[in-house]
């Protein structure tokens, strides 16, 4: 056993594999959903996991990849954070598109885990932050948003900051009709219709927008 029982996991219950749209880019993901779910609960009773979220490539996460790798110019020699990373397939991107510096941010250890995971399995380089950033000054050229809005808390925490750091750098968000997107401030940049499963959605195909964020 390696000294790192969190890798263990994730390797013991995910395939390296790739998402739909982003043939690219080599992810450890779950093949099916029921099994890590009950592998989670049972860390979680035990050791406080939060629940697998990570090992799934959603559709936000997805089409902000394959926009980045469609659009390498917009991410060339920037200071890029991927904010809410999950899986990490957005920060993934954004090092292979050539960005100066990539921040993973997220407050899931195993998410975290499984973005280092991942950027090995790229060859590329993703410095991970596990902690909740909210509230911190800009440091970044572009900020990377996949699939954030699903929760009423959760978009009131973040969308007040993440329209604060707008005035002074880039904000994208890519979102596939969640309940609390915001429904002002937003430029469109791009559609997508993600393969996606009826485990995780309740379609087939998801059709996911991406926003440029403004300060208000």
């Amino acid at each position: 056993m390696s000294p790192d029982p969190i890798q263990d996991f994730i390797r013991a219950h995910t395939t390296l594999t790739h998402a739909s749209l982003v043939p690219e880019i080599a992810l450890h993901l779950a093949t099916e959903i029921t099994p890590i779910w009950q592998a989670s609960e049972a860390w979680l009773h035990e050791k406080n996991v939060e629940p697998p979220f990570w090992a799934f490539a959603w559709p936000g996460g997805q089409a902000l990849a394959r926009h980045v790798l469609d659009h390498p110019a917009a991410i060339r020699g920037g200071r890029v954070l991927d904010f809410a990373a999950g899986c990490g397939i957005a920060a993934v991107a954004c090092a292979m598109a050539g960005a100066a510096t990539v921040e993973a941010a997220e407050i899931d250890r195993f998410a975290i885990a499984a973005t280092l995971a991942n950027a090995q399995a790229n060859a590329v380089t993703v410095q991970t932050v596990s902690e909740d950033l909210v509230g911190q000054p800009c440091r970044w050229d572009l900020i990377l948003c996949g699939d954030v809005c699903y929760e009423a808390p959760m978009t009131r925490h973040i969308l007040p900051w993440l329209q604060r750091m707008a005035a002074e750098c880039e904000v994208w968000i890519a979102d596939p009709g969640r309940a609390y997107l915001p429904t002002e401030g937003l430029t469109p940049l791009g559609e997508y219709a993600v393969p996606t499963s009826l485990e995780l959605e309740d379609r087939l195909l998801r059709p996911t927008r991406l926003y440029r964020l403004s300060n208000g």
